[in-house]
């Protein structure tokens, strides 16, 4: 045993690049439980303790014991790239498998076949393509020196990351030839997704020894500071961000949010770049580039940047908008002063917070209904159906319809192969009980999280209570125990520019090109592209219902009674017209016909047809063709279309109007909202046959 120590202690110190490196509480424990007595063990470990370094030196001394190569499944592509670098460094051959290296697979399979990987790192998603499922995950589980999962609170449906596919992982160890080593680990998991993932993880009846460490972050000085409102919380980032040590990131909670701080600050003279789901991979790659050699002040990223981002010297965490539960927010906060005496975290909570806890929630929950359609189609169907076969006979939309495949994959009721997905024949049966359970927790953990900003105990004993850490005690740093270590002054400029740049109205609206696949089975026969002589221009909306500025007001306008357009949306509808760089000045105005707001769009497109000396054609009439059959509001695209189809003409007095303009007229076509498109699409290209030239959309808020 003190032979093993001595050469683990080896590696580690050619991992980490020092000689006089030195196990730390835990790490030589779990190594030599997976090494020596060939354990299943689950780590639960600070951010920073080292749970890398655990599996990289269990994994060199597999293989000079004539071991196969060590098997992490990994969540994300920025952990990929972060491990693979830090294996190069201990002269750990590691390579991966996942979506962005398509083209490298081959080369990858010969090197296993080869025996010339130590590490192979693949994505849970990864499990279940038909190719690698097949093919190559039976000899990597039968030769195997370790399996790691990382992220393990990613298994559990009580977690706050909880992903299908990570349930897929306890159909992996069920394969295992006896002996084969296990280690999981993740720095965020409470008592419940310890107990559930140890359960998991013993699957096949292997014995899991759980090591647990204090959660306590001592560099980290945790703060809430309440603002008025978005103009006072982006001034306030504005005016204070260079004061912050170092380099770090700023959370939002959405995409437009992200990207509409990244533009504010950008304007403000500091030097961050916006990091969310629509940033391109090789953007990502670039972003995280630049933070880790301090070339940027901050990253103002969403939660894409998350799990595996490892920048020890990361000087600050800032969220703008809380995460829906004081785990998520200590899984984040997590990156910032892993190697640094102190790193300054403080949230900046928002008043619309709850609505967006309230729709992640929801959407990842699997309707009843919605899984019952699913896996009769699939029944019914005999061959496999592409996901977008589904979606014209389903009415789900495609994010929702992904994620609840994947759930019916995992419950076994479908299952996915060459070709997309098939029904196995399997009983399914709902689960409300534990999805009322999920919900429940949900609700808990977004109430916990209101009162961790209260502030009525040290912040970070709180985040240790919410993780049933023992060791939870009282930090002296937090602005709980020793007062606010931050300022709320707001120079009078910095709230003049945020208010200015919240002002600001116009975001573009990209047109369909493409009908969906398969609509002849909707009773809508067409399909293909979209024809140009029935397509519209690119156009725009005041703003996305997300956006920070216009989007929030739009969202009060359009849940309140009907009523005539505020004079400062007519101004801002003018604003967002006079930056439009159209190729030609619009002729006339049309709306389409609003159920909820007729007052409000009939406002607007008098409005604008006023002030721009525009023709006024009214509005179009409704024809009064009903949704299509088992269509609703909030169905997938397929379903969408079809409600939809029909649904409006050019009456006589409009068309006479349009006649009279003369030939290809270009026409501004006004609505109130725009969510999947189809209804601009459909009323715009009513309007391109009747003889306009050129349809410009135009709506006062989208969705996304």
């Amino acid at each position: 045993m003190v032979e093993l120590k001595d050469e683990a202690e080896a590696l580690l110190r050619r991992l980490v690049g020092n000689d006089t490196a030195e196990f730390r509480d835990g790490q030589w424990d779990a190594v030599r439980d997976l090494v020596e007595h060939r354990r299943r063990v689950l780590v639960v470990q600070r951010t920073g303790w080292g749970k890398s370094a655990v599996y990289f030196v269990a994994t060199g001394l597999q293989r000079a014991r004539g071991a196969g190569p060590t098997v992490i499944v990994s969540p994300l592509l920025a952990l990929m790239r972060d491990q693979v670098a830090a294996a190069g460094r201990a002269g750990v051959r590691a390579v991966t498998i996942n979506s962005a290296n398509a083209d490298e697979w081959g080369e990858v399979a010969k090197q296993l076949a080869d025996d010339a990987v130590d590490v192979l790192l693949v994505s849970p998603e990864r499990l279940n393509n038909p190719r690698f499922r097949d093919e190559q995950l039976p000899t990597l589980a039968a030769s195997a020196g370790l399996i790691v999962v990382d992220e393990a609170h990613c298994i559990s449906d009580w977690g706050h990351d909880f992903r299908p596919d990570y349930r897929r992982i306890r159909d992996l160890l069920g394969t295992l030839p006896a002996g084969t080593p296990v280690l999981a680990t993740t720095a965020t998991a409470n008592a419940r997704v310890v107990a559930d993932v140890a359960e998991q993880l013993g699957a096949g009846g292997a014995e899991v020894t759980t090591i647990r460490g204090s959660l306590a972050r001592e560099s980290l000085r945790l703060g809430v500071l309440s603002l008025d409102d978005a103009e006072h919380r982006l001034a306030w980032l504005s005016a204070h961000l260079g004061e912050l040590p170092g380099s770090g990131i700023v959370y939002a909670l959405t995409v437009a949010a992200a990207e509409d701080t990244a533009a504010l600050l950008r304007e403000a003279g500091h030097h961050v770049i916006a990091y969310t789901g629509r940033t391109d991979p090789a953007d990502r790659v670039e972003a995280e580039r630049a933070l880790l050699h301090n070339e940027v002040k901050a990253l103002v990223a969403t939660s894409a940047l998350g799990m595996g981002f490892d920048k020890p010297d990361l000087g600050f965490v800032v969220h703008l908008g809380a995460p829906s539960s004081p785990v998520a927010y200590y899984q984040q906060v997590g990156r910032a002063g892993r190697a640094t005496e102190r790193a300054d975290v403080l949230l900046l909570p928002a008043a619309e917070d709850q609505a967006i806890w309230q729709y992640f929630a929801t959407v990842s929950m699997p309707r009843q209904e919605q899984a019952s359609a699913v896996i009769s189609t699939l029944s019914a169907a005999g061959d496999a159906m592409s996901t977008a076969a589904l979606e014209t006979v389903v009415d789900v939309r495609r994010t929702r319809l992904e994620l609840l495949l994947k759930v019916l994959d995992v419950d076994g009721a479908v299952q996915r192969v060459r070709g997309g997905w098939q029904a196995t024949g399997q009983e399914w049966v709902y689960d409300a009980e534990r999805y009322e359970r999920v919900a429940a927790a949900r609700d808990a953990e977004a109430r916990s999280m209101l009162a961790y900003q209260r502030g009525e105990q040290c912040r970070m004993a709180f985040l240790q209570a919410a993780l049933d850490d023992p060791s939870a005690a009282a930090c002296g740093r937090c602005d709980v125990c020793t007062g606010p270590w931050f300022t709320d002054e707001v120079p009078a400029g910095a709230r003049a520019a945020a208010r200015t740049t919240l002002a600001r109205a116009g975001v573009l609206l990209e047109p369909r090109v493409q009908w969906p696949s398969g609509m002849g089975r909707l009773g809508v026969d067409v399909k293909g592209k979209i024809g140009p002589d029935e397509r519209l221009e690119p156009g725009r909306v005041v703003a996305r219902l997300t956006d920070l500025g216009w989007g929030q007001r739009l969202r009060s306008l359009l849940d309140a009674d009907d009523a005539p357009a505020p004079e400062s949306l007519l101004e801002a509808c003018i604003d967002v017209l006079r930056e439009w760089r159209w190729d030609r000045r619009p002729d006339a105005v049309i709306s389409v016909p609003s159920r909820r707001h007729p007052q409000l769009i009939g406002s607007v497109g008098r409005y604008l047809a006023a002030r721009g000396r525009l023709a006024d054609l009214g509005e179009l009439e409704a024809t009064g063709a009903g949704p299509a059959e088992g269509a609703e509001p909030g169905g997938n695209s397929a379903f969408r279309l079809a409600s939809v189809w029909g649904g409006w003409r050019v009456g006589p007095a409009a068309a006479e109007g349009l006649a009279a303009l003369g030939p290809d007229p270009v026409v501004l076509l006004v609505d109130d909202l725009a969510d999947s498109r189809w209804t601009l699409t459909v009323a715009g290209r009513e309007v391109r046959l009747a003889g306009a030239g050129q349809v410009l959309p135009f709506a006062l808020a989208s969705v996304g």
